[in-house]
C-alpha cells in the first residue's frame, strides 16, 4: 500500500495547524501553507503526521534533508555532540575534521572554508570576500536566480515583491539566464544569446566595476532549470576576462544532489569561490564559503572577527555537518542520487509521453523539474489553480512534493530508494490521469 492511501482522519493535524496560526505570523513556505500538516516525525524518505498519515517527503525541506530524516548517525553523531559542548568559535575536533574533508572534495585549489548559519548570510559574505580581492563594486547575478532574502542579496534574487521592500543596494545587475524549456532556438544559440547580453551588462552596466559574477549551476527556485552545455564555461571565461570572480551559489547542488559532489563538477568548471548550506548538515543550520588561500587572504575580508558569525562552524553545527558529509561519502549517496534520479527521469519521461499534461522533463541526480502544461504542443502552464489542485492530488495520496505551481521541483533526500521512487511516480501518474 502507497504511503498517505490509508483512510486516516487529519483532525488532529488540522486542529494543530490551526491553534499554530492564530499566533505565527505570516510569511511561511507555501508548501506549508497549501498542505496544512502538523509532522509528528520522520524515517528515511518519509514524514507522519500526527494523526499518524505516512508520505512519502520528495521536498526534504528544500533539498536540505541530504540524509532524510532521523538517519542513525546523524542522531547519533549529534546526541554525542549535545553531551559534550554546542557553542563557540574555538577549535573542535568536528569543525578540524569537516574543513579538512571539505578541501578533499572541493574542485581545484578551492580548499579554504568559513561557516556562517544560513544562505544568504555565506551569499554577502562571498560578495565581501570578491570586493576585499578585487577592489572592485559591482556584482552581476542572473534572471530566475534566488540567493536569500536579506538586504545584501535580495537585488540579486528574482523574487516579485523585492522593489516593494527597497531601496535596494545598488551595483547589482542581472543578465538573462539561459532556460532551454523557454527558448525557441538550439541549445547553442541559446547559450550564445546569454553570453552576449552578459558581455553588454559587463561592459555597460557594470563598466570596469565587476568584482563578481554569481551563478546557480542549477537554479532551484526558478524550477530546477538546467541551462545548456558550455554555459557555465563561458560564464568562467566572461569572469576571467573582466577580472572578476567567479561564485557559484552551490546551495542547493552541492553534496551529491546532482549526482555529482558539486553542481559545477558536470561542466569540469572550477569557480573562484563556492557557497555552500541546505545539504551540507540535513537540516541543521549551516552554510559556508570555501575559496583560494590567495582569495580569503584579502583584507578587510581576513581580519580578525571581519568574516566570523556567532553561530557558524559551532561544535554542534560542525558535527551536523561532517556526520552529514562523511555518510554521504561512506554510503555512495551521491551515486544513488545519480542512479535513482536516472529512474525517477525515465519515469516521468515515459508518464509525458502517455499523458499531455507534463512537459519539459529535466533534472540531473535527485534535482528534477517538470512543467505541468494545458497541452503538449504550445507547451502552455497550467493556470496557479489547477497547479494547487495537483498537489492537493499528490498529497492526498501520501505524496508531499512542490508541485502547487507550473513548474514542479523534485529533490528528495539522497537516501531515496528505487522502490520509493517508483511509488512516486506511480503516485504522480495517477494525479496527473486526473487533472
Amino acid at each position: 500500500m502507497l504511503p498517505g492511501t490509508q483512510a486516516w482522519s487529519r483532525a488532529q493535524t488540522k486542529a494543530l495547524f490551526d491553534e499554530e496560526q492564530a499566533f505565527i505570523a505570516p510569511g511561511l513556505q507555501t508548501i506549508a501553507l497549501l498542505s496544512e500538516l502538523a509532522i509528528e516525525r520522520g524515517r528515511g524518505a518519509t514524514l507522519t503526521d500526527i494523526d499518524g498519515r505516512t508520505f512519502l517527503d520528495l521536498n526534504a525541506g528544500v533539498s536540505v534533508a541530504s540524509l532524510g530524516h532521523a538517519h542513525p548517525r546523524y542522531v547519533a553523531a549529534l546526541t554525542q555532540q549535545l553531551q559534550a559542548v554546542t557553542v563557540g568559535s574555538f577549535t573542535s575536533r568536528p569543525r578540524a575534521e569537516l574543513v579538512r574533508l571539505i578541501a578533499a572534495l572541493a574542485p581545484g585549489n578551492l580548499r579554504r572554508t568559513q561557516f556562517f548559519s544560513g544562505g544568504a548570510e555565506a551569499v554577502e559574505a562571498a560578495i565581501r570576500l570578491a570586493r576585499s580581492y578585487t577592489r572592485r563594486t559591482d556584482v552581476i547575478g542572473f534572471t530566475g536566480g534566488f540567493h536569500g532574502k536579506t538586504a545584501g542579496v535580495l537585488a540579486l534574487s528574482d523574487v516579485a515583491w523585492k522593489a516593494a521592500v527597497g531601496p535596494l543596494p545598488p551595483g547589482y545587475h542581472l543578465a538573462p539566464y539561459p532556460d532551454p524549456t523557454r527558448f525557441a532556438g538550439t541549445a547553442s544559440e541559446c547559450v550564445e544569446n546569454a553570453r552576449a547580453a552578459l558581455r553588454r551588462i559587463i561592459e555597460e552596466d557594470a563598466q570596469g566595476r565587476p568584482a563578481a559574477i554569481l551563478i546557480e549551476p542549477i537554479q532551484g527556485t526558478a524550477g530546477n532549470i538546467i541551462p545548456p552545455p558550455g554555459f557555465l564555461p563561458r560564464v568562467r571565461d566572461a569572469a576571467r576576462e573582466c577580472g572578476a570572480l567567479l561564485i557559484a551559489d552551490e546551495m542547493i547542488t552541492g553534496f551529491g544532489r546532482t549526482g555529482k559532489v558539486f553542481g559545477c563538477n558536470h561542466d569540469d568548471v572550477t569557480p573562484d569561490v563556492m557557497t555552500i548550506g541546505k545539504g551540507m548538515a540535513s537540516g541543521f543550520p549551516m552554510s559556508g564559503v570555501i575559496s583560494t588561500d590567495e582569495i580569503v587572504a584579502a583584507e578587510p575580508f581576513s581580519l580578525p572577527s571581519a568574516s566570523s558569525s556567532s553561530y557558524g562552524g559551532n561544535p554542534l553545527a560542525a558535527a551536523a555537518a561532517l556526520v552529514t558529509i562523511e555518510t554521504i561519502v561512506e554510503e555512495d549517496l551521491v551515486e544513488n542520487s545519480a542512479r535513482v534520479g536516472r529512474l525517477m527521469l525515465d519515469g516521468l519521461e515515459k508518464i509525458a509521453a502517455r499523458r499531455g499534461t507534463i512537459a519539459n522533463v529535466r533534472g540531473r541526480g535527485l534535482l528534477i523539474g517538470f512543467d505541468l502544461v494545458t497541452d503538449p504542443e504550445t507547451k502552455r502552464l497550467l493556470p496557479k489553480d489547477a497547479c494547487v489542485r495537483f498537489f492537493k492530488e499528490c498529497l492526498a495520496d501520501g505524496l508531499i512534493a512542490m508541485s502547487y505551481s507550473p513548474r514542479v521541483r523534485i529533490h528528495p533526500p539522497l537516501v531515496l530508494t528505487a522502490d520509493e521512487a517508483t511509488q512516486a511516480l506511480a503516485i504522480i501518474d495517477g494525479a496527473v490521469s486526473r487533472l
